[in-house]
């Protein structure tokens, strides 16, 4: 079970533990003020946009081009590490990723 590190849209941190299966989407959503994902992860709203940590950039597996597509159209504030956490699968390989909550658009 990986521990992220996420950071609300209030600037604090908070250490949760998510189970291997899922997607990252998933514990964020269950969090107080975590992501909307109103599509569950169809990656067909960009409502679980989130900001990687420069430093995890390069181990997240890169985007794939309808990810890319869905941020393109669909988020003001889009950067260069800006996923959807709907996209990105978690594992034991992801432990101690850190990712902020996008503001909503």
């Amino acid at each position: 079970m990986p521990l992220l590190r996420v950071v609300d849209r209030d600037g604090v941190e908070q250490q949760i533990q998510a189970p291997n299966a899922g997607v990252l989407m998933e514990p964020l959503r269950d969090m107080d003020d975590g992501v909307t994902a109103i599509c569950g992860g169809m990656c067909s709203c960009a409502t679980c946009h989130v900001y990687i940590d420069e430093a995890w950039v390069p181990k997240v597996p890169a985007a794939m081009s309808d990810e890319t597509d869905m941020l393109k159209d669909l988020v003001s504030y889009r950067g260069a590490a800006s996923r959807l956490s709907c996209q990105i699968q978690l594992s034991d390989a992801l432990d101690g990723l850190r990712v902020t909550i996008a503001p909503e658009d």
